[in-house]
């Protein structure tokens, strides 16, 4: 595995946790990101609020519980919502690279809003994902279609530039992490079938909106080389950096809740005592 630090001159911002090839921050990614070099970036992850925490509820292990991830997922009305969005998008775009790629993860709530932001950003969209979840659950409201999937948009900051997308992996690794739709030796369609976190993800806390490890590997493995830098600037429980340092790349990510840092650095920690 490919290990290499982070240069602690990328930002005079102090760092929360700090590992070789990983460093975390306490702050909003907007000033973490506005701190940091211009075009220093080969990919960035974002996760941002999706804007559904607003009186509804869903099903949670058979029963009815409110939609309350906290204030950070409140929405502020869609103009608000969207100039946030734009604002956080602008600062990703200057720090990437021309060729660095941007991952943007949503549902219909925030998604629609964070495309519009992308694409009069300038950046050029490669592919829409459908993260199709097995393992959803259901809709108890029985007024609507039942949500299986969320949408994330892969964005190249220049049209122009030649972007990382590592085929030959995609098309010969052995994806079978849940995986049913993907055909060994078959090129990897658009739609992918991960299911949700493993028990053992969440050893440190449950993230309200945490992401499996097995497609965070895949976006990492897609579109990064060994020694590339990797930014997750929503970090939460750091899925983003536990697989990008996993498989010899730089990370940085930043949170405004000392609470999922914290499960962050449990979850770094771990990896740690791994690799010893």
């Amino acid at each position: 595995m490919v290990k290499m630090n982070i240069d602690m001159d990328i930002t005079p911002l102090s760092p929360y946790y700090q590992r070789e090839g990983a460093a975390l921050y306490c702050a909003d990614c907007r000033i973490l990101l506005r701190s940091m070099p211009e075009s220093s970036v080969d990919m960035i992850f974002a996760d941002p609020p999706y804007n559904l925490s607003n009186g509804g509820f869903t099903c949670q292990g058979g029963k009815r519980v409110p939609v309350d991830k906290g204030e950070w997922d409140a929405s502020d009305g869609f103009a608000d919502d969207l100039s946030f969005h734009q604002d956080w998008i602008a600062a990703c775009r200057r720090v990437l690279k021309d060729e660095g790629t941007l991952w943007v993860s949503g549902t219909y709530h925030s998604i629609y809003a964070c495309g519009y932001a992308l694409q009069s950003a300038g950046f050029h969209i490669l592919n829409d994902i459908c993260w199709f979840k097995p393992n959803a659950p259901p809709n108890l409201s029985a007024r609507f279609f039942t949500a299986s999937h969320e949408t994330i948009i892969w964005a190249r900051k220049s049209p122009d530039a030649r972007h990382t997308f590592n085929y030959e992996d995609m098309k010969g690794g052995d994806w079978h992490e849940g995986d049913m739709l993907k055909n060994d030796g078959k090129q990897m369609r658009s739609v992918w079938s991960v299911p949700a976190p493993r028990k053992a993800e969440k050893a440190h806390g449950k993230h309200p909106t945490q992401k499996p490890l097995a497609l965070l590997n895949r976006i990492i493995l897609a579109a990064t080389n060994p020694g590339d830098l990797v930014v997750d600037p929503f970090t939460g429980s750091s899925t983003t950096g536990i697989a990008a340092v996993s498989h010899g790349r730089r990370f940085i990510g930043s949170d405004v809740s000392p609470e999922y840092l914290d499960m962050s650095v449990g979850r770094f920690e771990d990896l740690l005592n791994q690799e010893k």
